[in-house]
C-alpha cells in the first residue's frame, strides 16, 4: 500500500500556453521531454468523491482518502485542498485480467485519455528539494505534473503534486516541493473551489 498526501487542481480546456510553457522551463530537467500518453479506466460511482478505481496499464488501482487537511495557501497565486490518500495495486502476471477491452461497453467504467508530463522531486532532511533523474531511486519526495484530459469529448487540464515517503513527513514533503515550483509561478491564480481529486472530477463530467 502507498500513502501519499495529494494537491490537485482541474480547470475546463487545455493547459494554458503559458502555462506548459512554465512548467517545462521551471520544473523539467529535460525542458524537450515528450509527454507521457495514455489511457486509464476509471469506474464511475456517482456521489462518492472519497474512493477512486480505475484500470492503469493492464492493472487495477484502488485509491481511498483516509484525511482531508483543508485549504493551504502556496505563494500569490496558488490555494488549495490537500488530501491524504491510500493506493492498493494489483498486478495481473497471466495478462488475463484489468484490461480495458473488458469494460469498455459498460457505461459505468469512464475511459480518460491523458497527456502528462512529470517531474519527481527529492526532499532532503533539511527540507532542501533537488530533481530526481529518471528511474534514479527516490523513497521521499514529491512528484509534481501537468495534464491534458480529455473525458468523454471533455477537454481538462490538471496541475499536481503527490508527496510520499514516510507518514510523518508527508506534509512537509508536499509543501517544501509547492513552495518551491509555485515561487516562479506566474499564470491565473490556483483556487480552491478548483481544487478536488480524479473522483470529484469524474461527478462533475459524467453526473
Amino acid at each position: 500500500m502507498l500513502t501519499t498526501n495529494e494537491l490537485r487542481w482541474f480547470y475546463p480546456g487545455t493547459i494554458p500556453t503559458d502555462i506548459k510553457i512554465w512548467f517545462q522551463q521551471n520544473c523539467l530537467i529535460d525542458r524537450m521531454q515528450p509527454p507521457e500518453e495514455r489511457e486509464d479506466q476509471y469506474l464511475y460511482a456517482p456521489k462518492c468523491d472519497y474512493l477512486g478505481i480505475k484500470l492503469r496499464q493492464g492493472r487495477l488501482e484502488i485509491k481511498w482518502r483516509k484525511a482531508e487537511f483543508g485549504e493551504v495557501r502556496l505563494g500569490q497565486y496558488a490555494e488549495g485542498k490537500v488530501e491524504k490518500w491510500a493506493k492498493w495495486m494489483c498486478n495481473d502476471p497471466t495478462g488475463e485480467s484489468f484490461q480495458p477491452a473488458m469494460v469498455l461497453e459498460n457505461s459505468t467504467w469512464i475511459n480518460v485519455h491523458k497527456v502528462r508530463y512529470s517531474q519527481s522531486y527529492k526532499v532532503s532532511s533539511d527540507l532542501s528539494v533537488q530533481q530526481v533523474v529518471t528511474n534514479e531511486s527516490n523513497d521521499n519526495g514529491c512528484n509534481v505534473e501537468i495534464t491534458n484530459l480529455t473525458i468523454q469529448s471533455n477537454t481538462w487540464w490538471s496541475l499536481a503534486f503527490e508527496a510520499f515517503g514516510k507518514d510523518n513527513l508527508l506534509m512537509d514533503n508536499l509543501k517544501a516541493t509547492a513552495n518551491l515550483i509555485l515561487k516562479t509561478y506566474q499564470g491565473s491564480k490556483l483556487l480552491a473551489a478548483n481544487s478536488y481529486a480524479y473522483p470529484y472530477l469524474l461527478g462533475l463530467v459524467c453526473g
